[in-house]
């Protein structure tokens, strides 16, 4: 990817946990990330309000100040479907038997081939840009300081 960022993509999977405890929803379904800022974007009724993007943006700065440990364990592909929704994974990663779950720490677990840190004191300071509403689309843009 060409301009990959461990640290950002850690806050990625620290923010769709947070999504789903703080809204019900799924993980994102769709995400484009980057370096200097990043967008992910979820199924969602309705637009957040300035309340609830001030929670978002100091919920998941706290689990960044927990400074969790990021780990990876192998399963079985029958393993991970039963336990972990699968529809993101890349092709290549569908052809293999065993699947690789990375761990932030109790906080959330999923699916993933990407980079990480290994502490989320690494990641820095989560920045929310901006969210928008569109169609059930609710897109949330994002970066780390």
């Amino acid at each position: 990817m060409k301009d990959y960022d461990n640290r950002m993509h850690t806050a990625e999977h620290i923010l769709n946990q947070t999504m789903m405890r703080m809204f019900g929803c799924n993980r994102a379904f769709s995400s484009h990330i980057e370096r200097r800022k990043s967008k992910c974007d979820y199924r969602l009724s309705r637009p957040l309000d300035s309340d609830e993007e001030k929670e978002l943006e100091s919920r998941v700065n706290e689990v960044i100040g927990w400074d969790l440990a990021v780990s990876y364990e192998m399963v079985t592909y029958d393993v991970a479907a039963e336990r972990y929704n699968l529809d993101r994974l890349p092709e290549e990663a569908i052809d293999e038997e065993h699947l690789r779950i990375v761990h932030v720490g109790e906080y959330d677990a999923c699916p993933c081939i990407g980079e990480h840190v290994n502490q989320t004191n690494e990641i820095g300071k989560f920045q929310l840009i901006s969210t928008s509403f569109s169609d059930g689309v609710l897109r949330v843009r994002f970066k780390l300081s």
